[in-house]
């Protein structure tokens, strides 16, 4: 017998809430026509069938309107892909829920180990006994998640094969940005070869990158941020106790710092560093640490000898001259099996340095030694740096006290310096999703039945309105190529949707750029945002994040 705690278990009788029109018989209103968010003629070109189509609607129907319905039973398939996010479940169950009752005789079948199970034809069917076990609960294990790409027209065919041998006519992907480009492509070509498959995505992504004017959040954003917040809340609560740490946190957001930022909305920390920002105004390394340098001076000469800094995970790609020496390290490591058959981490140092320009050699040679083993460590598969393992909370620290040192030696610093370094990464992914995220990822769900019950192929199932409460929240679906632009990668230009970078104009950016003084002063700011809370008053437990508020006061 599977041990649960009394949290899971009185987890699984919560029923999430949806919009108003989800409950009822629902009609389809038709928008107008869209366009890619760039490089229109380049992105039509490529998804002749998938381009412009409108944006979708579901709302309640009203006597005489034609209602969404599928008497006929229907096979679908539903692929988890990528890193996990506190929802998936929901997801899963809202898109059951919603098969079964379109027609109780309807078929889940769920693709395991992720996209890789479509291509080796392994898969399971889901049934309410599967299910129940893993309602409002977290990570991705009810199917399992991997990151294989569909690329290639071969994978695209085991898709068809494995289609044709179950009777599945559609199937969801849910994912991340990649995720979902693959999504459309797989749409697209099942389009071209009328093999009567539709693919619908989910947009998830607990880096919070993947949104637009359309995408409000992507699920896992919501639960993640308050599972990191509530870390950090302890974390300056000891330190405001102990009176005698720094710490140093980094959150994960390699592309963007949307979780930085939201932690830092919810918890008040003395410095919270973005990454947008730094590049924005050009600033140097050495310019980020007397940034922090400075508010750390400023504390201990109040007697404030203690703080906590938030660091977005890809904090370095984002500083120009780091960005430019990344990218001659992944020029100059890409099949190099010279350096490979190096013994020993000086001889690679040197030959670094040697293969290195002027500007970039010099910086290489600044950083710790850690550091600079990191940098040159294995590619990720687009043979780019994996930031994750780039340690940039202790390369700050060991700078940071370099500079301390200096300044105590010239008796413009008195104070007192002891670091501590955290990293927040996988404690949050697969978190008990939040009120929040179980009923926005039970919406998605259903919402992903109701569009293919609609015929609908090349979709982004989608919910809107989420600050309001959830039975006002609009579904509909937004056609995936809308949010697509072109951008190099591996050296070709390829059709990807456009990720979300911190918007330095934006509400959520400009609350924290108007309270960082009062933050980083003497009277210490600090939230302490406690955890999820799952039972009690709405204005607990149900609220969006902090983002999501400021966005839409705006």
């Amino acid at each position: 017998m599977i041990k649960k705690s009394p949290l899971q278990i009185a987890r699984t009788s919560y029923q999430p809430k949806m919009p108003a029109a989800l409950q009822k018989h629902v009609r389809l209103c038709i928008g107008e026509p869209t366009e890619s968010v760039a490089d229109r003629e380049a992105i039509r070109q490529l998804f002749p069938n998938t381009y412009g189509m409108p944006v979708l609607e579901l709302a309640v129907a009203k006597q005489g309107d034609e209602v969404i319905c599928h008497s006929t039973p229907m096979n679908v398939g539903v692929i988890l892909s990528g890193g996990q996010a506190p929802g998936g479940h929901n997801v899963i169950s809202g898109l059951f829920d919603g098969l079964k009752r379109l027609n109780p005789d309807n078929q889940l079948y769920g693709f395991l180990g992720g996209p890789s199970g479509l291509i080796d034809h392994k898969y399971i069917l889901l049934t309410d006994k599967i299910v129940d076990e893993y309602r409002n609960t977290g990570g991705f294990d009810i199917i399992g998640s991997g990151r294989t790409k569909l690329e290639e027209t071969w994978q695209f065919d085991k898709g068809i094969e494995i289609c044709k041998q179950l009777g599945i006519t559609a199937f969801v992907i849910i994912g991340g940005d990649d995720s979902n480009t693959n999504a459309c492509v797989l749409a697209e070509y099942y389009l071209q070869k009328q093999c009567g498959i539709q693919v619908i995505g989910c947009p998830k992504t607990i880096d919070g990158d993947l949104k637009n004017n359309m995408i409000e959040t992507s699920f896992g954003f919501d639960t993640a941020c308050k599972v990191y917040s509530e870390l950090i809340g302890n974390i300056q609560r000891d330190a405001n106790s102990a009176k005698k740490y720094w710490h140093f946190i980094r959150l994960m957001g390699r592309s963007a710092s949307h979780i930085a930022l939201e932690c830092a909305l919810q918890s008040q920390p003395n410095i919270c560093l973005i990454s947008e920002e730094v590049e924005a105004k050009n600033m140097t390394l050495n310019d980020v640490v007397e940034q922090i340098v400075t508010v750390i001076v400023d504390r201990a000469n109040s007697g404030l000898n203690f703080g906590t800094i938030l660091i977005p995970e890809g904090l370095i790609e984002f500083i120009p001259a780091m960005r430019v020496l990344i990218q001659e390290l992944n020029d100059m490591l890409a099949n190099n099996e010279e350096f490979a058959s190096l013994d020993g981490d000086d001889a690679k140092r040197e030959y670094v340095k040697s293969c290195l320009t002027p500007a970039s050699c010099e910086l290489y040679r600044s950083l710790p030694k850690g550091i600079a083993r990191q940098l040159t460590l294995d590619r990720d598969p687009h043979g780019n740096v994996m930031v994750s393992q780039i340690e940039t909370e202790k390369l700050l620290i060991e700078m940071v006290q370099k500079r301390l040192a200096q300044l105590k030696a010239t008796g413009q610093y008195t104070g007192k310096f002891a670091a501590l370094n955290h990293f927040f990464g996988y404690e949050g992914r697969c978190a008990i999703p939040s009120n929040f995220d179980a009923d926005y990822c039970y919406s998605l769900g259903v919402t992903a039945t109701l569009l293919i019950a609609s015929g609908k192929t090349g979709y982004m199932s989608l919910v809107r309105g989420l600050t309001k409460p959830a039975d006002e929240w609009v579904a509909g679906g937004v056609p995936i190529t809308m949010m697509m632009n072109m951008e190099r990668r591996n050296g070709k230009r390829k059709p990807v949707i456009q990720k979300a970078l911190v918007d330095l104009k934006g509400a959520p950016f400009r609350y924290l750029e108007s309270h960082r003084a009062e933050w980083a002063d003497a009277n210490t700011s600090y939230i302490y945002p406690g955890p999820i809370q799952y039972y009690g008053p709405t204005e607990v437990c149900d609220q969006p994040t902090r983002t999501l508020k400021l966005e839409h006061e705006a």
